[in-house]
């Protein structure tokens, strides 16, 4: 359940950062931690995995909330 949700923020903080990107062509992590740098490339990645985390999200069953429905 915490990984979800450290999961979620990550890809959330992604999503804002390549919003940025689209629109205002501004690289918030570039600009953060320098282009191209070691930095730069493990958020990257650690957003990259954090994606593939929530894939699963897709494919697991709702027990948890349903029963939480029930009571």
């Amino acid at each position: 359940m915490i990984m979800d949700r450290i999961a979620l923020f990550l890809i959330i903080i992604g999503a804002l950062n390549w919003g940025s990107v689209g629109i205002f062509r501004f690289d918030v992590v570039s600009y953060l931690f320098g282009t191209n740098s070691s930095v730069s490339r493990v958020i990257f990645t650690i957003v990259g995995l954090a994606g593939i985390w929530c894939i699963s999200l897709l494919f697991r069953e709702r027990e948890v909330a349903d029963r939480s429905r029930e009571h």
